[in-house]
C-alpha cells in the first residue's frame, strides 16, 4: 500500500509502557484512517451514525461500539459520517503484551485471551451485553493512577471479553492476511485447496472429494464447521482478495474482478455491491480519499 494513502502510526506508548490511555469527549472524528504496530481496544459511547471502518468492513455503529484489533497491517478508522451527537465519548488503550507459548501469558490461565488476540487479527467487534459487562471497568480506566492497578483493571475486561459469547470478526481473512485455521483437518485442507485456487472455478464435487466425502454429506458438514455453505465462502474470499487489491494496485476494476476469479465484470459489480454496500470503483474511492497524511 503506498505510503500516501495510509498512515502508519507511532502510538505514545513508549519502550518500557504496557499501556497508553486516552479517554476524549468530543463532538466529532477527524483523525485519518491508519495502522499500527500495537494492539488497540478502542470504545465509541454516544455516537449513533458513525461509520467504523476496519480492512475490508465498512458499518455504521449504534450507540455503543466496541473493538479490539492486534494486526499491525489492518487499517481502521471512525469517520463522522451522519452522527450529530454532541458529546461523543472515546476510550482508546494502545498495549504491546506478548502472548508468545514461552511468555508469562503463554500459560494455561490465558488460553481463552490468547485466542482472542488470534481472532481480533481480522478485527473483533463485541456485542451489546459483553460491552455491558465491561463497561464500569473500561469507565474508569484512565483515572487509575497507579500503573499496576490500570494493568490488571485492563487485564479483568481482556478476559471478560474472551469469555463472551457473540464476538464477531470485522475484516475477511484474505484481506487481512491472516492465515486460515481450524479445529479439523478436513476443513482446513478444503480451505487451504480453495485459498490456491480461488481464482479458478471450484466445484462442490471436487472440494467434497477432496474431503473424502459425497457432495451433500459435504455440504451440510461444511456449513456445520464454518457457519456458511461452500459458495459463500468462495465469493466472501474472493471478495476479501479483490478489495485488498482495489486499495493496493492500481489494476482496473475488470482485471481485479477476472483476477479474483469472477468470470465477468457485470455480476462482480453485483455480487460487490450486494455485499459490500458499494460498487468496486465507490470502495476505491472512497478509500483512497480518507487516508491522508496530516
Amino acid at each position: 500500500m503506498e505510503d500516501s494513502k495510509v498512515i502508519h502510526e507511532i502510538t505514545p506508548l513508549m519502550g518500557k509502557d504496557l499501556l497508553y490511555i486516552a479517554e476524549r469527549h468530543k463532538k466529532e472524528f477527524t483523525y485519518p484512517i491508519h495502522n499500527h504496530e500495537v494492539y488497540e481496544l478502542n470504545f465509541v459511547e454516544h455516537a449513533p451514525g458513525v461509520r467504523r471502518t476496519v480492512g475490508d468492513s465498512s458499518e455504521v455503529i449504534g450507540d455503543y461500539d466496541l473493538v479490539l484489533i492486534t494486526s499491525p497491517d489492518l487499517e481502521h478508522v471512525w469517520e463522522q459520517n451522519t452522527c450529530i451527537s454532541e458529546d461523543i465519548h472515546e476510550i482508546t488503550v494502545h498495549f504491546d503484551l506478548n502472548f508468545d507459548s514461552s511468555s508469562f501469558l503463554g500459560k494455561n490461565p490465558f488460553t481463552s485471551l490468547r485466542n482472542m488476540m488470534l481472532e481480533a487479527r481480522k478485527g473483533l467487534c463485541f456485542p451489546m451485553d459483553a460491552i455491558m459487562k465491561v463497561y464500569q471497568h473500561l469507565n474508569t480506566l484512565s483515572s487509575i493512577k497507579d500503573g499496576f492497578y490500570a494493568f490488571t483493571q485492563f487485564m479483568t475486561i481482556l478476559y471478560e471479553l474472551s469469555r463472551c459469547d457473540g464476538a464477531r470478526t470485522l475484516a475477511t481473512s484474505s484481506y487481512a492476511k491472516v492465515e486460515v485455521a481450524s479445529d479439523s483437518r478436513r476443513v482446513l485442507k478444503v480451505k487451504n485447496y480453495i485459498n490456491q485456487n480461488y481464482k479458478n472455478e471450484i466445484r462442490l464435487s471436487e472440494v467434497a472429494s477432496l474431503a473424502g466425502m459425497s457432495p451433500s454429506a459435504f455440504s451440510r458438514f461444511f456449513k456445520l464447521h464454518t457457519g456458511r455453505n461452500l459458495s459463500d465462502y468462495i465469493i466472501d474470499l474472493r471478495l476479501g482478495y479483490a478489495s485488498r487489491m482495489l486499495v493496493d494496485s492500481t489494476h482496473s476494476i475488470a482485471e481485479i474482478g477476472y483476477g479474483c476469479g469472477f468470470n465477468n465484470l457485470s455480476n462482480f459489480n453485483r455480487i460487490f455491491k450486494k455485499k459490500k454496500g458499494c460498487s468496486p470503483s465507490e470502495f476505491r474511492e472512497n478509500y483512497h480519499k480518507t487516508r491522508i497524511i496530516v
